[in-house]
């Protein structure tokens, strides 16, 4: 890759009035291919999400909250903050997307419109504008006013019900995977708009939703639910996937787990890695359906075939000698030090003037002609108040007069930036 290579969407300037994840995922992925991203935080305190993570220990007692879940979501980002309630600020930010390409909110719906800001309220003055509106269930419908975050669009979505043991209560997904999908998803329209514009010159109003995002995660249950109705009953299957396979999560001979996921044509495969012959003539295992419906028997014979076998280490060896899909399961702490994840920059090192070194995510993607910067940086409480405003034509007498008035704040410890 061509480090030195000019960012795919250089000049390309989106305003993003996002906090949280899903938000500000899709802003953070467009500013890291090359967007000039101007994240609009909300006085007093900017995004909600700066205080969550972990925070600097040695900031200055005056410094508004800074942390590590902050700079993950929002690094490569300009910041500017302002009082969302103040005519004028709202003047000033009108304009500014005025001469935007990218509008990326998640207010809730409704609230846009009421502060001058709607789509049809920017298109007239910016008709090439791309707004993309991200929301727990959309702008429309009968749940779109409802206050929601990811394990509730979970659980509308039909996937809280799916997990959990049989015998059991449901069980969530305890990380943001539909905050962080709906993010990607929203990036992806916003890409696809732009290259829209391109060939047509016109804008327009895109959408991203988190109960939208985790329906269409549904691979094969959906199709199967509606055909079937009253006939299907789903099922919370604890450790084992419900199609069977087997595929799930296996204990091995010294207490630590494993992920196999053996498909149909897998199964003569594992049953020669267990070195059972007497498996392919069994009648309870003698097709996907048969093991589907004797999982738990199924199990029962893995796990005593992985006891004899030893440590995890020995077991994914074992299956790997007939190339079964297996896999460690792994704790966070062992994952971040995967040497593939650390080569290919999956794994990426961070580091901040407040919070020191640490590690985060690194892009889901990969491109052949440029790579991202290696040293990033995420804003402060209103760090670049000054440079944006002198960018867009305001003085320095009214730089100073907003600040004084506080339509424009600024994080009290940063004194000598503009």
């Amino acid at each position: 890759m061509t480090s030195g290579a000019r960012p795919m969407l250089s000049g390309i300037k989106v305003i993003d009035m996002t906090q949280f994840v899903a938000g500000p995922t899709a802003s953070r992925l467009l500013a890291e291919m090359g967007a000039d991203v101007i994240k609009v935080e909300l006085a007093p305190f900017g995004d909600r999400s700066r205080v969550q993570g972990v925070k600097a220990k040695d900031a200055p007692a005056d410094a508004a909250p800074h942390s590590t879940y902050f700079f993950q979501h929002n690094h490569s980002k300009r910041a500017i903050a302002l009082d969302f309630k103040s005519q004028a600020a709202r003047d000033i930010l009108k304009a500014m997307i005025g001469q935007a390409d990218v509008l990326v909110e998640n207010f809730s719906p409704g609230v846009m419109a009421r502060a001058g800001l709607s789509y049809e309220a920017l298109k007239a003055i910016n008709p090439r504008l791309v707004m993309c509106s991200i929301s727990f269930a959309g702008q429309t419908g009968a749940l779109s006013e409802k206050p929601g975050y990811d394990y509730i669009g979970q659980a509308y979505a039909g996937v809280t019900g799916m997990i959990g043991e049989p015998d059991g209560s449901p069980a969530m997904v305890t990380m943001a995977i539909g905050d962080v999908s709906t993010g990607v998803s929203a990036a992806m329209a916003i890409a696809v708009a732009l290259f829209h514009r391109e060939r047509t010159g016109e804008g327009q109003h895109v959408e991203s939703t988190l109960l939208d995002t985790y329906f269409h995660m549904h691979e094969a249950s959906i199709p199967r639910v509606s055909m079937l109705g009253e006939r299907y009953v789903q099922q919370r299957t604890g450790s084992q996937h419900p199609d069977g396979g087997p595929t799930g999560i296996f204990r091995c001979g010294d207490g630590q787990y494993i992920t196999l996921m053996s498909l149909a044509h897998q199964w003569p495969q594992l049953v020669k890695a267990m070195r059972m012959p007497d498996l392919l003539d069994d009648p309870r295992f003698a097709s996907a359906g048969a093991r589907r419906r004797n999982n738990g028997p199924l199990k029962d014979i893995l796990e005593a075939w992985l006891a004899t076998i030893g440590t995890r280490e020995a077991c994914l060896a074992a299956l790997e000698t007939q190339r079964i899909p297996a896999a460690p399961v792994l704790d966070l702490d062992e994952v971040i030090e995967l040497e593939h994840l650390r080569e290919r920059g999956t794994v990426r090192p961070a580091a901040d003037p407040l919070l020191g070194a640490f590690k985060i995510p690194g892009m889901p993607a990969r491109f052949s002609a440029w790579q991202g910067p290696e040293q990033l940086a995420a804003a402060r409480l209103g760090e670049h108040n000054a440079e944006v405003l002198r960018e867009f034509g305001l003085s320095e007498i009214e730089i100073s007069e907003l600040h004084a008035k506080k339509v424009f704040v600024k994080d009290p410890s940063l004194r000598d930036a503009g």
